[in-house]
């Protein structure tokens, strides 16, 4: 073997070994889904086509928005999504779709005020006190009007409570009125009288977590329900006893809840650092 033969051959020895890279279609599909989904969710960007593309820790922005504003918080949201590192910001900047952003956003607006007075009817509709009361529910721009006639005081307040509590509510016009015959009527049911079947426990369960979601005051994640013939108990974290105690209100006011251990439920201690 001649010596520059022998030199390559040693050379080629010495060289370091680099695995290839190779491209993983799945995972950058999830983070197409996940930066897809954060501009949606922004108030200021839902209204513009925006399109994804990502590749490895890289996305690519392409479409149209209205001004500069927008150009850069569409790259502050993809840098702010985890997994993506640079951002390769191809937006162009439309002047003229000043109109169609308008009317998309009051679009929006509505479909988040019916959606907003749709979750307040459902958590009447789970409470014990409202499940029966004939109220109305309206919302615009998240300011709430009840109305209707209920057989007791109690209704009308934890109306407001449901009202007051919800994620996205602004102000609410308790216009509920009582209804002094069918007050009359309700005095002559036994306390605590059942007013239906006992619904099952994975209902009970559903109608809490649904209910610590909705609401302004709770993280539902940090909460865990459990529920046995009625009888329930919630377990996790929360960050005051503020908390815990709205915890216990929500899930005992429940159609069908007979009692509410939150024994298990502690409430996180501040580390002083």
């Amino acid at each position: 073997m001649s010596f520059s033969l022998r030199t390559a051959v040693l050379a080629a020895t010495l060289l370091p070994v680099f695995s290839p890279v190779f491209a993983d279609p799945l995972q950058d599909a999830r983070l197409e889904g996940a930066l897809q989904t954060a501009l949606s969710l922004n108030r200021m960007l839902d209204p513009f086509r925006i399109e994804v593309e990502v590749d490895g820790k890289q996305a690519r922005l392409s479409g149209e928005v209205e001004n500069e504003v927008e150009r850069r918080l569409a790259e502050d949201v993809a840098l702010a999504t985890r997994g993506i590192e640079q951002v390769n910001n191809q937006l162009r900047v439309n002047a003229q779709l000043v109109e169609r952003p308008l009317e998309l956003r009051a679009y929006a607006r509505r479909l988040e005020d019916a959606t907003l007075a749709a979750v307040i009817r459902a958590r009447l509709l789970w409470s014990r006190t409202t499940e029966k009361a004939p109220i109305e529910v309206q919302s615009s721009e998240g300011v709430v009007t009840l109305r209707g006639k209920v057989d007791s005081a109690e209704a009308k307040e934890q109306a407001g409570v449901v009202a007051r509590t919800t994620e996205g509510v602004y102000l609410v016009n308790n216009l509920v009125s009582l209804d002094s015959a069918a007050m009359a009527e309700a005095r002559k049911a036994p306390v605590g009288a059942a007013s239906g079947p006992q619904p099952s426990d994975s209902w009970i369960i559903d109608k809490i977590q649904n209910s610590y979601r909705f609401s302004r005051n709770l993280d539902g994640l940090n909460l865990e329900v459990a529920s046995e013939e009625g009888l329930v108990r919630l377990s996790g974290e929360v960050v005051s006893s503020e908390q815990k105690t709205i915890a216990v209100e929500i899930a005992r006011q429940i159609v069908g809840v007979r009692g509410v251990d939150a024994d298990l439920l502690k409430v996180a201690t501040k580390v002083e650092g």
